[in-house]
């Protein structure tokens, strides 16, 4: 045994342990839970130094209790008595003595405390956040299973179970619905940590916890809809049906306006007067009294045209016509244009919003809970336009709903950062400023917001700084990193060193969603609800032969198909 008396660490006379004459053979502590490891050194507010016993650490590491196994090491769990309290702390870092002790510093973080149990010294009755603080002098002891297993045990609460607490192999990690939709969260990760399984595994508990739920999935490359076959319903441009005519003015400019610059701005005044003039056609306007440019009233395409011809028969030069020619030139290709036709369709025309609103918040929800939205087939140059309509429905819809007994909605976001993106690549569209709102607002109207991203440092930080939950997967870059140790709590400091560190369907979690910080490995799902994410084994399909001439066939139909 180290020395560590001059640290105030009594050493091996306070531990029961026999020793064996061989030197070289240590029998291990019996019960190593109720033996010191360490001794407190400095204590702040938020946590403290510990100086840990090396050799009661490779005591530790012979137990049969994977949480004692691990004490000591980066991201475990240690208790310390405070009065009639155990304090449970997290150790963030590690380094060595310099005087020469051979013991080891460690820099720990507080997470919470509990009361002791009188017969077993065990946890009970944890809670967030410290009443007493222990003081230099006191020992540090390893946490065991029966301990996390208390700390980490629901309050009541409803939640769902996603994975298995580290380092134990039976403590069942949860998250607390309410708080982790109530207050939107983010799941981070970079590409093939396993994020988007984790995406569904998450979303699947939702569902399951709650089949009357309404959860509307973003999707932008095409791989959740084989995941909720059986508890979703799927749109995409074939079947999505989008009345043109719900977007609101700053839409309409987006996909209708080409000019940049100083011409911009008198080319959306024209459009603006034009698509009211339209809209007013609408026997609607008449009995809702109060019509704008941003009404979600029925108009058709051929009055619009018809309201840019008018304005442009009333010029007095010939020059001024090339506003108005460029509007119509960009109407004409959008209702011409195949791409378009899940939102540019004569058959759009009449009044389906409430129909529209009932298939994508799955009103009735009719045992499928979630609507997949697939977007992977929009044009590239309306991908962000649409997901702002969609996002801005979600909204405006629980705003104008808060007189009814209305259920909330989650919407989900892959690949937030295309956007919301941060300062540097802001563009001023929609889309950003919509979700941007419904991060900051969307709770008090009962919308909850999921961001999945793998590059959070291109997020706007005042969108992740509202997610009251952080699920992070592994991150290679380190300015990600960086970017998410500043947006995680002061608690979860201890477990963010690990970050590039976790396997692949590991993850860190904390905030409000969670007890206390904790790194989870998520639990297997089944492969009929997976995304289709899996990457290609080059390995094997490059040995495979055979049929490519009519798989090519195949391709170039679909290809041609979707235009």
């Amino acid at each position: 045994m180290t020395d560590l008396g001059g640290l105030g660490f009594r050493g091996r006379a306070d531990l029961s342990a026999p020793v064996d004459h061989d030197d070289t053979v240590r029998a291990p502590v019996a019960n190593n839970a109720l033996q010191p490891m360490g001794v407190v050194l400095d204590v702040s507010g938020a946590g403290a130094i510990v100086a840990l016993d090396p050799e009661r650490l490779s005591e530790c590491a012979q137990d049969t209790d994977p949480a004692i196994i691990a004490s000591g090491q980066v991201g475990s769990q240690v208790k310390i008595r405070a009065g009639e309290n155990w304090l449970l702390a997290t150790i963030r870092s590690q380094r060595r003595d310099r005087r020469g002790t051979g013991g080891i510093i460690a820099e720990i973080d507080f997470l919470g405390e509990g009361r002791e149990e009188k017969l077993t010294g065990r946890i009970h009755g944890f809670r967030r956040g410290i009443t007493r603080y222990p003081v230099p002098g006191g020992m540090v002891f390893p946490a065991s299973t029966s301990d996390l297993r208390h700390i980490f045990a629901s309050d009541g609460r409803s939640y769902i179970e996603v994975g298995t607490v580290f380092p134990t192999r039976d403590i069942r990690a949860g998250l607390y619905i309410d708080t982790l939709l109530g207050k939107h969260f983010a799941l981070l990760g970079s590409t093939g940590t396993g994020k988007s399984t984790a995406t569904a595994l998450i979303l699947h508990r939702i569902c399951e916890a709650a089949p009357q739920g309404h959860v509307i999935m973003v999707d932008p490359h095409g791989e959740y809809a084989s995941a909720f076959k059986e508890n979703g319903a799927t749109l995409d441009v074939s079947n999505l049906k989008m009345p043109y005519w719900l977007m609101n003015f700053e839409e309409h400019c987006e996909i209708l306006l080409t000019s940049r610059g100083n011409e911009r701005q008198g080319d959306a005044d024209i459009l603006a007067k034009c698509l009211l003039a339209a809209r007013l056609k609408n026997r609607m306007a008449e009995d809702l009294g109060k019509i704008t440019v941003d009404s979600p009233v029925p108009y058709m395409l051929s009055d619009l045209s018809a309201a840019l011809n008018k304005e442009m028969g009333e010029l007095e030069k010939a020059s001024g016509t090339a506003p108005y020619m460029r509007i119509k030139a960009k109407l004409d290709e959008v209702k011409s244009d195949p791409r378009y036709r899940f939102l540019f369709s004569g058959m759009l025309v009449g009044d389906t919003m409430a129909e529209f609103l009932s298939r994508i918040f799955r009103l009735p929800t009719d045992g499928k809970p979630i609507c997949v939205i697939d977007v992977s087939g929009v044009p590239s140059d309306i991908t962000s336009t649409v997901v702002a309509v969609l996002s801005r429905l979600v909204f405006d819809y629980a705003v104008w709903a808060r007189e009814e007994r209305t259920r909330p909605i989650l919407l989900v976001c892959e690949e937030a950062h295309r956007y919301v993106p941060n300062e540097k690549n802001f563009d001023n569209s929609s889309v950003g400023k919509v979700l941007s709102r419904i991060a900051k607002e969307g709770r008090k109207y009962g919308v909850a917001l999921g961001l999945i991203t793998q590059r959070p440092s291109d997020l706007a930080e005042g969108v992740l700084s509202q997610c009251g939950t952080i699920i992070s997967m592994r991150l290679n870059n380190e300015r990600d990193q960086a970017f998410v140790k500043a947006a995680m709590p002061e608690g979860a400091r201890s477990f963010l060193d690990t970050i590039p560190a976790l396997r692949n369907r590991e993850c860190i979690i904390c905030g409000e969603g969670t007890a206390v910080p904790m790194r989870v490995t998520f639990d297997t799902l089944e492969v009929a609800k997976r995304p289709a994410s899996d990457d290609p084994s080059f390995s094997a399909l490059w040995r495979e032969t055979g049929g490519e001439e009519e798989a090519i066939e195949r391709i170039v139909h679909r290809w041609r198909s979707h235009g």
